[in-house]
């Protein structure tokens, strides 16, 4: 049976969620990360605490015989960003960079795929974007499907809105990051989406973002990206909560930037003004705090914590804002649907397919804190139907599930080896 090689150096939920249904359907090969494990390991115990939280993050549920590892770099990263070796993971040039993590994975999966074709029988590679050109070009001369994931919108389209947001509003531009991408990384850009024979994108604005030549010559698939449990019992998770009084509590979560919007929601809050509606941000800072104090002095900060910390967070507040620029498929949106919250996005989330107007939230332009700020307004007066709108948002985010995702992805990836 023609089968698969995964690539990826650090797996996370949509990877997981793939490897999962190939390895049920018996399609996968193999799956190349940078440093993981199958199941449970016994032999690193002596490992301080923090290690062994990493370690147990790289755990797969698969054979062991289908995980293979080149972790060499991957341990030095993970020592130097602990130690503030900077000058090692330096974005793109520091020689145990993330993006060095890549493309060493990619080269050596590269250079052992013909041997992997005569002893699993491959038929096919699915790489991931920044990870795959080397293994993608080798595949090819060799007759093997392309599969490419592209988490986010194609750099193309992500660049030029970016800069826009920067002439826009120059304050925010330190807060940007992806402009800085170096002409080498983007030429591996361009050529893993040439040699690509499937684009799988997490939602139309991803697919939509592609270069016109791609949409015409690639097969382009949209899978959308599966929701956390809400309750273990299915009862509105927010029952107990404060919620349903008081001031309105809006939550932004997601990296302090504005190319996930922040600068505009700081400026509906300005426009509005009112003394019911508080503002809770959640997330890392891309500037000084001062710098967002600026902004908007009244929100109320919280850090990054663990995923259940965070959930709890969530069922204490009463909408989620995130008015993004550039987006793929911001998993907080479902997250915050599951606990109960209704959301008001933009397009660019890559989440219009989650609202049902005035049901499961809002949909809002781009760059308009004016319209923001109108539908804050409408839920701080309409209390109890923003409540029945988290509860709609709640059940709406229940119908994506991450086996479904993982299904839909492998049904693809089983036709295109076997044809």
């Amino acid at each position: 049976m023609p089968m698969v090689v995964v690539i990826h150096p650090t797996g996370n939920q949509n990877v997981r969620s793939v490897l999962t249904a190939l390895n049920h359907r018996r399609l996968l090969a193999r799956y190349a990360t940078a440093l993981g494990h199958a199941g449970e390991s016994r032999s690193l115990r002596w490992l301080p605490n923090r290690w062994r939280e990493e370690w147990g993050r790289r755990a797969y549920a698969l054979p062991r015989q289908l995980v293979w590892q080149s972790p060499a770099r991957e341990l030095v990263r993970l020592g130097a960003e602990r130690a503030g070796w900077n000058f090692l993971i330096r974005q793109e040039t520091g020689p145990f960079c993330t993006d060095a993590v890549y493309r060493n994975l990619d080269l050596r999966v590269a250079a052992g795929l013909e041997a992997m074709m005569k002893t699993k029988g491959i038929a096919g590679i699915y790489g991931y974007e920044d990870g795959c050109a080397a293994s993608f070009r080798r595949g090819k001369a060799l007759g093997l499907a392309c599969l490419y994931d592209l988490p986010i919108a194609y750099w193309e389209t992500g660049r030029r809105l970016l800069e826009e947001e920067a002439a826009r509003l120059p304050a925010w531009a330190p807060t940007l990051g992806r402009m800085s991408e170096r002409g080498m990384k983007i030429q591996r850009k361009v050529e893993e989406l040439k040699l690509a024979d499937v684009v799988f994108c997490p939602s139309s604005f991803v697919a939509d973002s592609l270069p016109l030549w791609a949409r015409q010559s690639k097969e382009v698939v949209v899978a959308h990206f599966g929701s956390p449990a809400g309750t273990a019992d299915g009862t509105d998770p927010r029952v107990g909560a404060a919620s349903g009084g008081g001031r309105l509590r809006v939550l932004f979560a997601g990296s302090m930037s504005q190319r996930k919007g922040l600068g505009d929601l700081f400026a509906a809050m300005n426009h509005l003004g009112r003394r019911d509606i508080e503002l809770v941000v959640m997330g890392s800072p891309q500037a000084p705090m001062p710098f967002y104090r600026e902004q908007y002095p009244d929100f109320t900060y919280e850090g990054t914590r663990p995923h259940a910390e965070v959930l709890r967070l969530m069922r204490s507040c009463d909408v989620l804002v995130l008015p993004s620029i550039v987006e793929g498929r911001a998993l907080v949106m479902q997250e915050a649907m599951s606990q109960g919250l209704p959301i008001v996005i933009t397009a660019n989330t890559g989440g219009e397919d989650l609202i049902e107007p005035g049901q499961t939230g809002f949909l809002v332009p781009i760059r308009s804190p004016e319209a923001i700020a109108d539908r804050l307004a409408w839920l701080a007066d309409h209390r109890d139907q923003t409540r029945a709108m988290g509860e709609s948002a709640r059940l709406k985010a229940a119908t994506y599930s991450w086996s479904n995702y993982g299904d839909e992805v492998a049904r693809v990836i089983e036709r295109k080896v076997q044809s």
